[in-house]
């Protein structure tokens, strides 16, 4: 039988707020971390805004050693480990001092890649031969785990220490390893999240694809627009989300504070069959993946409250709302409220899901539904299916009971998870 799963912490490093109470105060105002950047103007980028956490250098000695700050050039390490730090203080939780391992808590931190700037700067040095003055911390700054690797080090974690990657879909896949592995009872904590890194090496292949919006470099705050008729395209963005997934006997024992219960989800893929591709979605997979986390979760569609889309501002944006009525059976009026992030925060790619998620369950927390930012002009073929009133342009105060998040990422894939508020 399987048990109940709460969380129990929580830690963001977002573009628009780094910790809760500024992330908060940023999703209850429609605060934007977008910006202009200059250096995506100097090397010629069609879209030259971007969303990136603002990390002054004094606030990353809270986080890391004098020795791990030297050489350290890896932004999504750095978010990933602020964020996760976060989360197990949060959580009421101390780092591991002693010399036997916390058996019984783990670390699933996803990432989509890791040190691109750091390996940019090996090649270099490869290429000029001065193999030596590579340093000591650039394969753990470098190789996909080194997230996961660097947190279970700093925590003293001894249960499953892993990173998982599904583009888009990473963080919101991590928070549905780490609840199945708690709920079967496998471990009793695990620290998830996801991170995402930032700059010019990243995004330049999208701004290649040429699905950034270009219109908007004077104006980066209204750049990104869900759900909106006269949206361009998703904005890239980077930063960390982080959770602390815990049994609810566990966190009961400690007497944790308790955000929310994760009901269950699942993950599919719709196999770049039919419509499905690497870049689109297959509808019957993101519909199967819907309605089968409602059905693991043991709720009906109608007890949905409010959705936290994918929705990241591209033309797929109708096409999912679709998706989420037929998967749902619920239209006009009837629809759940829904939302996205992305107006304000981009979208942070492998980043995405943890921090989207963070956000969904403040809305537990504050007693509210927060408001879609850019979203004046909604799209007309989303009118048909779902009534303007069930996108709320605007926080709003509303207490909702339950909750879903869905994250759709490259390789079609999907993955949709279902919060509740806590009931003892």
């Amino acid at each position: 039988m399987s048990r109940r799963v709460v969380v129990t912490g929580m830690g963001v490093c977002a573009p628009n707020g780094v910790g809760i109470k500024d992330f908060t105060e940023a999703l209850y105002k429609g605060k934007s971390g977008i910006r202009h950047h200059s250096r995506l103007e100097q090397l010629n980028f069609g879209c030259q805004v971007a969303a990136e956490p603002l990390v002054k250098d004094n606030v990353l000695e809270r986080y890391f050693t004098p020795l791990q700050l030297r050489g350290l050039n890896a932004s999504g390490l750095v978010y990933g480990v602020i964020a996760g730090k976060d989360a197990w203080a949060d959580a009421g939780l101390s780092p591991n001092t002693s010399k036997t391992p916390l058996w019984d808590c783990g670390i699933i931190f996803g990432t989509g890649i890791l040190g691109v700037d750091k390996f940019r700067d090996a090649i270099y040095q490869v290429d000029n031969k001065e193999v030596r003055r590579l340093g000591s911390t650039t394969v753990i700054q470098t190789m996909a785990s080194g997230i996961s690797a660097y947190l279970g080090g700093i925590l003293g974690c001894g249960n499953q220490v892993t990173t998982n990657s599904s583009a888009c879909t990473t963080g919101t896949e991590g928070i549905l390893m780490a609840y199945e592995r708690i709920s079967s009872g496998k471990a009793e904590v695990i620290l998830t999240g996801s991170c995402g890194e930032s700059g010019p090496y990243i995004w330049g292949g999208f701004d290649a694809m040429r699905i950034l919006p270009r219109d908007f470099n004077d104006n980066p705050s209204a750049a990104s627009r869900p759900m909106s008729a006269s949206a361009q395209g998703f904005v890239p963005g980077s930063g960390a989300g982080a959770l602390v997934l815990e049994s609810l006997e566990s966190a009961q024992k400690r007497g944790a504070k308790i955000y929310a219960e994760v009901l269950g989800g699942e993950l599919n893929s719709g196999g770049q069959v039919g419509e499905g591709s690497m870049t689109a979605p297959n509808s019957e997979a993101v519909q199967r993946c819907i309605q089968k986390a409602i059905r693991n979760s043991g709720i009906k569609a109608p007890q949905v409250d409010a959705i936290n889309g994918h929705l990241t501002a591209t033309s797929k944006d109708a096409l999912e709302i679709t998706n989420w009525s037929v998967a749902m059976g619920l239209s006009g009026v009837k629809f759940p409220y829904i939302n996205s992030f992305k107006g304000m925060i981009g979208h942070c790619l492998s980043a995405a899901g943890s921090i989207e998620c963070v956000g969904s369950i403040l809305q537990f927390e504050e007693g509210v539904v927060f408001g879609n930012v850019n979203c004046e002009d909604i799209h007309p073929e989303i009118l048909k299916v779902i009534d303007g009133s069930r996108i709320p342009q605007k926080t709003i105060p509303y207490r909702p009971k339950i909750i879903a998040k869905a994250s759709f990422g490259f390789g079609d894939v999907n993955a949709c998870v279902i919060f509740s508020a806590y009931k003892n």
